[in-house]
Protein backbone atom coordinates (compact mmCIF):
# COMPACT_ATOMS: atom_id res chain seq x y z
CA UNK A 1 0.00 0.00 0.00
CA UNK A 2 1.07 3.68 -0.45
CA UNK A 3 1.10 6.21 2.12
CA UNK A 4 0.41 8.82 0.26
CA UNK A 5 -2.82 10.58 0.53
CA UNK A 6 -3.54 12.05 -3.19
CA UNK A 7 -7.16 13.12 -3.49
CA UNK A 8 -8.39 16.06 -2.35
CA UNK A 9 -10.92 15.69 0.11
CA UNK A 10 -13.26 18.00 0.75
CA UNK A 11 -15.30 17.13 4.46
CA UNK A 12 -14.22 19.49 7.36
CA UNK A 13 -11.72 17.72 9.48
CA UNK A 14 -11.19 17.76 12.81
CA UNK A 15 -8.44 16.19 15.00
CA UNK A 16 -11.13 14.76 17.77
CA UNK A 17 -11.86 12.14 15.05
CA UNK A 18 -9.85 9.07 16.41
CA UNK A 19 -9.33 5.92 14.26
CA UNK A 20 -8.48 2.70 15.70
CA UNK A 21 -6.46 0.17 13.18
CA UNK A 22 -7.32 -3.34 14.16
CA UNK A 23 -4.70 -5.22 11.82
CA UNK A 24 -2.21 -7.86 12.91
CA UNK A 25 0.36 -7.42 9.91
CA UNK A 26 2.28 -4.24 11.06
CA UNK A 27 3.45 -2.42 8.41
CA UNK A 28 -0.24 -2.40 6.65
CA UNK A 29 -1.44 -1.18 10.21
CA UNK A 30 2.05 1.69 9.68
CA UNK A 31 0.60 2.81 5.83
CA UNK A 32 -3.34 2.59 7.31
CA UNK A 33 -1.69 4.65 10.11
CA UNK A 34 0.23 7.34 7.91
CA UNK A 35 -2.88 7.61 5.68
CA UNK A 36 -5.05 8.65 8.87
CA UNK A 37 -2.60 11.03 10.15
CA UNK A 38 -2.52 12.50 6.11
CA UNK A 39 -5.77 13.14 6.53
CA UNK A 40 -5.35 15.24 9.52
CA UNK A 41 -7.32 12.48 12.08
CA UNK A 42 -5.62 11.26 15.30
CA UNK A 43 -4.77 7.35 15.17
CA UNK A 44 -6.57 5.96 18.02
CA UNK A 45 -4.00 2.80 18.84
CA UNK A 46 -2.90 0.29 16.43
CA UNK A 47 -4.28 -3.43 17.59
CA UNK A 48 -3.46 -7.26 16.79
CA UNK A 49 -6.47 -8.60 18.35
CA UNK A 50 -9.38 -8.72 20.58
CA UNK A 51 -8.13 -7.82 24.01
CA UNK A 52 -6.04 -5.13 22.95
CA UNK A 53 -8.87 -3.59 20.37
CA UNK A 54 -10.99 -3.60 23.19
CA UNK A 55 -8.71 -1.27 25.33
CA UNK A 56 -8.78 0.87 23.08
CA UNK A 57 -12.30 1.21 21.83
CA UNK A 58 -13.46 3.57 23.96
CA UNK A 59 -10.54 6.17 22.20
CA UNK A 60 -11.91 5.23 19.22
CA UNK A 61 -15.04 6.84 16.86
CA UNK A 62 -14.09 5.02 13.70
CA UNK A 63 -12.30 1.45 13.48
CA UNK A 64 -10.55 0.05 10.12
CA UNK A 65 -10.89 -4.01 11.65
CA UNK A 66 -9.08 -7.17 9.66
CA UNK A 67 -10.78 -10.17 9.95
CA UNK A 68 -7.99 -12.54 10.45
CA UNK A 69 -6.37 -11.26 13.76
CA UNK A 70 -3.09 -12.57 15.73
CA UNK A 71 -6.03 -14.33 18.15
CA UNK A 72 -7.65 -16.20 15.25
CA UNK A 73 -10.82 -15.01 12.96
CA UNK A 74 -12.53 -12.34 15.47
CA UNK A 75 -12.43 -9.56 13.51
CA UNK A 76 -15.63 -10.10 12.87
CA UNK A 77 -17.30 -10.18 17.08
CA UNK A 78 -14.51 -7.33 17.51
CA UNK A 79 -16.36 -5.09 15.26
CA UNK A 80 -20.18 -6.05 16.00
CA UNK A 81 -18.89 -5.08 19.89
CA UNK A 82 -17.05 -1.88 19.03
CA UNK A 83 -20.13 -0.96 17.02
CA UNK A 84 -22.79 -2.01 19.54
CA UNK A 85 -21.27 -1.51 22.37
CA UNK A 86 -19.10 1.92 21.90
CA UNK A 87 -20.88 3.25 19.27
CA UNK A 88 -17.71 3.30 17.17
CA UNK A 89 -18.26 3.01 13.55
CA UNK A 90 -16.63 -0.33 11.53
CA UNK A 91 -14.97 -0.85 8.24
CA UNK A 92 -13.84 -4.43 7.64
CA UNK A 93 -10.36 -4.56 5.07
CA UNK A 94 -9.92 -7.80 4.75
CA UNK A 95 -8.94 -10.39 1.39
CA UNK A 96 -11.68 -12.10 2.57
CA UNK A 97 -14.97 -10.19 2.09
CA UNK A 98 -17.21 -13.33 1.97
CA UNK A 99 -16.38 -14.21 5.69
CA UNK A 100 -18.43 -11.06 5.97
CA UNK A 101 -22.24 -11.62 6.62
CA UNK A 102 -24.45 -9.26 4.37
CA UNK A 103 -27.11 -7.64 7.04
CA UNK A 104 -24.01 -7.80 9.68
CA UNK A 105 -25.32 -5.70 12.44
CA UNK A 106 -23.25 -2.77 13.95
CA UNK A 107 -20.32 -2.50 11.16
CA UNK A 108 -21.16 0.09 8.07
CA UNK A 109 -19.41 -2.18 5.55
CA UNK A 110 -15.92 -4.13 4.04
CA UNK A 111 -13.14 -2.83 2.04
CA UNK A 112 -11.16 -5.75 0.29
CA UNK A 113 -7.24 -6.18 0.69
CA UNK A 114 -5.28 -4.79 -1.08
CA UNK A 115 -6.79 -0.81 0.01
CA UNK A 116 -5.28 1.98 -1.44
CA UNK A 117 -4.96 5.13 0.36
CA UNK A 118 -7.15 6.89 -1.40
CA UNK A 119 -10.41 4.46 -0.59
CA UNK A 120 -9.37 4.63 2.82
CA UNK A 121 -9.17 8.59 2.50
CA UNK A 122 -12.94 8.21 0.98
CA UNK A 123 -14.23 5.59 3.16
CA UNK A 124 -13.46 7.63 6.41
CA UNK A 125 -14.98 10.54 4.64
CA UNK A 126 -18.20 8.85 3.83
CA UNK A 127 -18.65 7.81 7.39
CA UNK A 128 -17.57 11.40 8.96
CA UNK A 129 -19.80 13.32 6.72
CA UNK A 130 -22.72 11.22 7.62
CA UNK A 131 -21.88 11.72 11.58
CA UNK A 132 -21.59 15.42 10.86
CA UNK A 133 -24.29 15.75 8.60
CA UNK A 134 -22.34 16.35 5.39
CA UNK A 135 -22.59 14.91 2.14
CA UNK A 136 -19.91 12.47 0.77
CA UNK A 137 -20.27 10.00 -2.12
CA UNK A 138 -20.23 6.23 -1.26
CA UNK A 139 -16.82 4.80 -2.49
CA UNK A 140 -17.17 2.28 -4.97
CA UNK A 141 -15.16 -0.19 -3.21
CA UNK A 142 -17.36 0.19 0.05
CA UNK A 143 -19.66 -2.71 0.00
CA UNK A 144 -22.06 -1.74 2.64
CA UNK A 145 -23.39 -4.13 5.29
CA UNK A 146 -26.27 -2.14 6.88
CA UNK A 147 -27.93 2.08 6.17
CA UNK A 148 -25.57 4.72 7.50
CA UNK A 149 -26.64 7.29 10.01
Amino acid sequence: MLTSVTSGWQTPVSEEHRVLIVEDEFLIALDVADTVEAMGLKVAGLANGRNPALALAQSADIALVDVNLADGKTGPSIGRELAEKYGVAVIFMTANPEEIEAGSHGPLGVLTKPVMPHVIEQTIGYILAGRTGGYAELPRELRVLQSAH
